[in-house]
């Protein structure tokens, strides 16, 4: 029995630039790169983008942004469903429900307009 190898022999690595130069090992071509370059390297001597990166720096600015931008959208949301009802008393000929519901819709806006104006600086 003979044992053959089923895949044929690699050729020969030979790089195809025109520019000797090019033709090198990398750790010839870059003799400042060594192989700890990056963790063990004594060049280095921050890693990464500091000391509380990616946590919130201000949380009760936050939270409060996230209140008021979850009141600002429960009453959009209301601005709609009342637009809807609105529209749908309009067109049904019941003028008076629909003023009542337009006036329902400029006090929700007046609402969103005061939660807008109570903190200028977080503008």
């Amino acid at each position: 029995m003979t044992t053959e190898n089923p895949l044929p022999e690699r050729p020969s690595y030979t790089p195809g630039s025109a520019q000797p130069r090019l033709n090198r090992p990398v750790h010839e071509r870059y003799p400042q790169i060594r192989p700890t370059s990056g963790y063990g390297d004594p060049r280095i001597q921050h890693t990464g983008p500091g000391p509380g990166a990616g946590t919130e720096q201000e949380p009760e600015r936050s939270s409060k942004l996230s209140a008021r931008l979850a009141l600002a959208l429960t009453v959009v949301i209301g601005q709609l469903w009342g637009l809807t009802i609105v529209v749908d008393e309009w067109m049904s000929g019941d003028t008076g429900t629909a003023w009542w519901g337009a006036g329902f819709l400029v006090l929700s806006f007046l609402v969103v307009l005061g939660l807008w104006a109570l903190d200028p600086k977080d503008r």
